[in-house]
């Protein structure tokens, strides 16, 4: 079996090959300059996407956490067209998964095949679209738990296992999934492990009467799809990312945050409340959206604006809650209130 450049080695790490040198890195950059970056990107994207802007805020927030993003919404509302403007925004390759019923773990991941060599025949590893920075994974429910599963592994340990090896995944990597909530027939909804792998679960909703009009005009009477520019080298990206952990919180708002999703275990009206991974991804989340703002320290607005897509996938109501027909935002909304 040949070897391959991403197959990882017996300490876990990446196994060197000539040539292969580490990626630059831009740390000597300025807050300033790394904030004025990520502000490029929103521009960039709100070209080719109208309105929406917490949406594509929330889904900055998710790539400089280096998380996940499930974004949900009925068809025709764009989710495809904002992860492909968000990487053409940035220096990052992209990928895309049509989930379906019949995918198999190896459709996503790659397979073995036998290639002719001068030497002879000999078994190579063919990658999948998971090998890709940004990997859209269309309507993910429609996918079985067994494909579903190997998405699990990619997103958890940025890696994949095939045929009895391990190979690493390019860095950064983010799958942005989406599904249709209205159209359940033939799909597997998400296990519980794997919806908690997601950073957040983005609702995308209508647009309003002036931005409808604009999209109409825009790409009906045949106008051509604006040009996005890439503003975001991959390298700045990943300074952007560790910069963002060391954004300061204060102790006070610390706790609050962490009472918060406490207190979604306490709650008459939730079954089953958020766990301790929610709290660390509620403060990197309002981290991020501090460093998006432009300021350099977390406000408890941040964590306030973050609270519901961090926390609405994590928690599972009481079936009173739902015979009222509350929905998780309702019940974030009144701990946060309290």
């Amino acid at each position: 079996m040949s070897d391959n450049p991403d197959r990882l080695g017996d300490d876990g790490q990446r196994t060197a090959v000539d040539g292969d040198a580490a990626a630059p890195t831009d740390d000597d950059l300025s807050i300033e300059e790394l904030q004025a970056s990520v502000g490029a990107v929103r521009d960039e994207v709100g070209k080719r996407i109208i309105g929406q802007h917490d949406v594509v805020e929330r889904l900055l927030v998710c790539v400089l956490c280096d998380g996940n993003a499930l974004l949900e919404s009925n068809p025709g509302l764009g989710k495809t067209t904002l992860v492909r403007a968000l990487s053409d925004a940035t220096d990052l390759q992209f990928s895309r998964v049509q989930n379906t019923p019949d995918l198999m773990p190896s459709d996503i991941t790659g397979t073995e095949i036998i290639r002719e060599t001068p030497e002879g025949r000999d078994f190579v590893f063919e990658r999948g679209p998971i090998f890709a920075n940004v990997v859209l994974a269309d309507e993910i429910n429609r996918a079985t738990p067994k494909t579903q599963a190997a998405l699990l592994e990619a997103m958890q340990e940025k890696q994949v296992t095939a045929a009895g090896e391990t190979y690493e995944l390019p860095d950064p990597f983010f799958v942005l999934a989406t599904q249709n909530p209205i159209d359940q027939g033939g799909t597997y909804p998400l296990p519980e492990a794997q919806t908690d792998r997601f950073l957040m679960k983005i609702l995308v909703g209508y647009p309003e009467f002036d931005e409808e009009r604009t999209i109409v005009k825009q790409y009906a009477e045949g106008a051509a799809s604006p040009e996005v520019e890439r503003v975001l080298p991959r390298t700045h990206l990943l300074a952007a990312q560790r910069l963002v952990r060391q954004v300061p919180i204060s102790d006070d708002i610390r706790d609050r945050t962490i009472e918060l999703v406490r207190k979604t275990r306490e709650d008459e009206q939730v079954e089953f409340g958020a766990s301790p991974r929610a709290s660390m991804a509620l403060v990197l989340a309002a981290k991020a959206r501090a460093f998006v703002h432009g300021r350099t320290h977390v406000s408890w607005e941040d964590v306030v604006e973050m609270a519901p897509p961090v926390i609405r996938h994590r928690i599972i109501l009481d079936f009173r809650a739902e015979r009222e027909g509350l929905d998780p935002d309702d019940v974030i909304q009144r701990l946060l209130n309290e």
